[in-house]
């Protein structure tokens, strides 16, 4: 067997057994999304030159939302960083994936997106809103009043 890039069998199996999508915490930000009106395009690239897929993303408003699991990407109210045999592995892994997506937000914030990022922990319907709040505020032009 080739030398692989996980630090164990164990690690492997773990990372393997992750959906790349439709997770619970996903289908329930969508669903809550959908509920207020908005579509949205479901795992796609925001922006062709940027290897990143957003899990939404309206096209017209030119927002991205990513849905970040806890650990994955080392949420600060839940993230402990790994011990012992596997410790360098993971908190490497998790040290790279925070790198990326501030790589991914600067990135598409510089081709004119809004990069929203939502944790898994928080409440759909709260972060719902405040999706809504940024895809409205950037399709509706800013009107003025009259003098």
């Amino acid at each position: 067997m080739a030398e692989s890039w996980a630090s164990s069998r164990a690690s492997r199996a773990v990372m393997r057994a992750n959906p790349g999508r439709d997770t619970r915490p996903e289908l329930a930000l969508r669903s809550a999304v959908h509920a207020l009106g908005l579509r949205y395009r479901v795992n796609v690239r925001p922006v062709d030159d940027v290897p990143r897929t957003a899990d939404l993303v309206f096209t017209k408003a030119k927002v991205a939302v990513f849905l970040d699991g806890c650990f994955w990407h080392g949420c600060a109210k839940h993230y402990r960083p790994a011990k012992g045999t596997t410790a360098a592995f993971w908190n490497d892994k998790i040290a790279g994936n925070r790198r990326r997506d501030a790589d991914t937000d600067e990135r598409l914030r510089g081709a004119g997106w809004d990069v929203v990022r939502v944790w898994e922990h928080e409440d759909p319907a709260e972060a719902a809103s405040r999706i809504a709040g940024r895809v409205k505020s950037r399709r509706s032009p800013t009107r003025r009043s009259a003098p």
